[in-house]
């Protein structure tokens, strides 16, 4: 096949073999007639080739040389240059991620919107319409002077100011039902608060059909079981009626989360005299009594006070056995059986109020747990268990986060809700930015707020002694769970223990500890420890005066 060329210019075509000379003509040229094409010859013989490459004497169809190139070429051009642009994607985005960009990232949560009616009037969706970018990067250590700055305009702004109680008659407007259950009085003869209530269903009646916990959970559903089975066993039968023992618990175990309220409550319930409820957690106080599952979830039907005494039927059941024993009867014995619930929720969660509670003033709550807690329990019993803040959070990230756990994600997302606080601080008092439900969601690290003991404590004092109120640290009990222990029993007036159930008590495995998953990670960076120090400092100042005990200043943590 002979391969024709055509030819640019002239001078290249007297080049060509054959076609040399001043004299040559292209129409006379035997070789180049035929749209100035010749045959190319190498070694004086003529070239066979499967193609034609044609080389045209128009100027600008040059560059047609180029996308001529074989279709494998081309194609590892493409591949190649695919390959390239997702190493420098990867490259940015890590970059970002990490902080080690030169300018800033624009993934970061934005400022809390200052606007007075989203306190009332705004539904769950459109609260993330609130945070607008912000323009803060973070960088860890280069960073902690500016973090500094937001931390020192959250402290010049605190101010503890003291809460005021509502009355007896505006709780019971807000709560006419559970007024309606819960006598104002409890039988005389026994140490936990319980009463007698009517029954008036039949055999065939099922006590626990529409109880909410045993519909939405399979555990309940199996104590409820057992509950059947032996519920009409423990009525009792007077002047052809039927009555049912009701109680509520004698103490609480309010808060706070990740602080070892579990371990507290596993050795609690070791007690001869000691009952909880069915599940270490209803948090019926906080949450279900609003129709609250998951915050994120939305509402369902709020679960009726009715739902939370079945919790205790269990225990119920065996104080009824001691006030009907012949013994009691014949010698008017005292039941010292007493009750225990153990929502870590209860001391600081109030977020559903926003939903449900009119006549906020500068958006503050106008009730809060302790308020219905008080009205019906005034003489009830608080035990609360604390640890370092710092540690607190961070054990609280490491639980609950569920995916890219890591020391560097934690100081973001500490560095933007720190970030979230202040922008609250400025238009807001300490309580309503605590207690605004907006404001938690938004957080990105779950619960920044928490770590402020004292706000929640001084708010409880306002309704409870002092003395009703046992406040403990982790940090003491992990060191002698005997001491601590010994310190609640003392407080809940309990009685003495055999050697053998104290040590049954005292000796068990911590409950509820880190996972192992969880401590590959290790400690948290030190500029974030420091950032958080500084933080929750004031605080903790503000609790050690309150409760005259420097170990909550947390020093040597």
């Amino acid at each position: 096949i002979n391969c024709c060329i055509h030819l640019l210019p002239n001078d290249l075509h007297r080049q060509c073999f054959k076609c040399r000379g001043p004299t040559h003509n292209d129409q006379k040229c035997p070789v180049c007639k035929g749209g100035n094409k010749i045959p190319l010859y190498t070694d004086s013989k003529q070239m066979k080739l499967l193609a034609v490459l044609e080389v045209r004497t128009d100027h600008s169809e040059s560059w047609n040389g180029f996308f001529c190139l074989r279709k494998g070429k081309l194609c590892s051009l493409v591949f190649g240059l695919m390959i390239m642009t997702l190493v420098m994607a990867s490259y940015i985005l890590a970059g970002a991620k990490h902080g080690l960009l030169l300018i800033s990232s624009p993934f970061h949560y934005g400022a809390f919107a200052s606007n007075p009616s989203l306190m009332d009037n705004e539904s769950l969706s459109d609260m993330k319409d609130h945070y607008l970018p912000s323009k803060m990067n973070v960088s860890y250590v280069k960073d902690y002077p500016s973090i500094k700055l937001i931390i020192d305009t959250i402290i010049s702004k605190i101010e503890f100011i003291t809460r005021q109680r509502p009355d007896l008659e505006e709780l019971r407007k807000q709560e006419p039902h559970m007024f309606s259950v819960i006598p104002n009085k409890f039988l005389p003869n026994s140490k936990n608060p319980c009463w007698y209530e009517e029954y008036r269903g039949n055999t065939t009646t099922d006590p626990y059909a529409t109880n909410s916990y045993a519909l939405y959970s399979k555990h309940f559903r199996t104590i409820f079981d057992y509950l059947r089975k032996v519920f009409w066993n423990h009525l009792y039968h007077y002047k052809d009626k039927h009555y049912r023992l009701r109680c509520l618990p004698h103490f609480y175990i309010i808060g706070q989360p990740k602080c070892g309220t579990t371990d507290l409550y596993d050795r609690l319930r070791l007690h001869p005299d000691v009952r909880f409820s069915v599940t270490k957690e209803p948090h019926w106080w906080t949450r279900k009594r609003f129709g609250i599952i998951r915050l994120r979830d939305g509402f369902r039907d709020r679960y009726p006070v009715e739902d939370y005494l079945d919790l205790f039927d269990l225990a119920a059941h065996q104080i009824q056995g001691v006030l009907q024993s012949e013994v009691a009867k014949e010698r008017g014995k005292m039941n010292n059986i007493i009750i225990g619930e153990a929502s870590a929720s209860t001391m600081w969660d109030n977020n559903a109020w926003i939903f449900f509670y009119d006549n906020s003033s500068e958006g503050e709550p106008p009730f809060l747990i302790q308020d219905f807690i008080h009205a019906f329990q005034p003489k009830a019993k608080l035990i609360i268990m604390l640890r370092d803040p710092v540690e607190r959070l961070y054990s609280d990230y490491l639980y609950f986060a569920s995916a890219n756990k890591s020391v560097e994600d934690f100081h973001e997302k500490v560095a933007e809700s720190l970030q979230l606080f202040e922008n609250c601080m400025l238009d807001y008092s300490l309580r309503a930015c605590v207690y605004n439900n907006t404001l938690n969601n938004a957080m990105p690290v779950r619960m920044l707020q928490v770590g402020l003991y004292v706000v929640y404590l001084l708010d409880w004092l306002t309704v409870f002694d002092k003395e009703q109120i046992l406040v403990l640290r982790l940090e003491d009990h992990a060191s002698n769970v005997k001491y601590t222990m010994h310190m609640v029993f003392q407080f809940l007036d309990l009685g003495p223990l055999s050697e053998k159930q104290e040590a049954l008590i005292t000796k068990s495995p911590a409950s509820n500890t880190r996972r192992p998953e969880d401590r590959s990670l290790g400690p948290m960076l030190p500029t974030t420890k420091a950032i958080l120090k500084d933080f929750y400092r004031p605080f903790n100042t503000k609790l050690a005066q309150v409760l005259f005990d420097d170990a909550f200043l947390w020093k040597r943590t």
